[in-house]
């Protein structure tokens, strides 16, 4: 059984997104102790993790739904990780915003933009990823081998007629 190709794309996506999260954990660490000291450093990194978890959790649950490839019940299998998965993360997120929402030592301001800054750098990183792999216009095809074509093999729903 093969894998799909979008796997080696979400392999790197998973990649370099854990390359910029930790730059991010780092960089919101010391701007939000240099801005709201240390509760706005620990919302920085907070809202930078849970950015970071929430993201990768949708490309965790596509390449586990990959592994079902070839299989025929594939495409209910994959539907059902990633929208599950995404289910599951929606009612996650809203739980932790709301026990946040009151927490003493949360800046949320901080919080705020170190969160949109996260999702955005993620969205940059997809982008990027995307634009620099190189993935064939057709999927998971496979082409008739040179045998077949000398032989005038008839595939299904080949209406040609083999040359003589």
């Amino acid at each position: 059984m093969s894998t799909p190709t979008s796997t080696p794309l979400l392999r790197t996506t998973l990649v370099w997104s854990a390359i910029v999260t930790a730059v991010l954990v780092v960089l919101g660490g010391v701007i939000g102790f240099l801005t709201a000291g240390v509760s706005g450093m620990s919302s920085a990194l907070v809202a930078v993790l849970l950015a970071a978890v929430f993201l990768g959790l949708t490309i965790v649950s596509i390449l586990v739904a990959n592994r079902f490839y070839g299989d025929p019940l594939f495409v209910p299998i994959f539907f059902g990780a990633v929208m599950g998965g995404w289910i599951l993360k929606f009612v996650v997120f809203l739980i932790v915003l709301f026990v946040l929402r009151d927490q003493p030592w949360l800046t949320p301001m901080v919080f705020f933009v170190a969160l949109v800054v996260s999702i955005v750098a993620s969205l940059v990183v997809d982008v990027v990823v995307m634009i620099r792999m190189r993935i064939p216009a057709v999927s998971d095809a496979s082409l008739p081998t040179a045998a077949q074509v000398d032989e005038g093999e008839r595939r299904p729903g080949d209406t040609s007629t083999p040359r003589d």
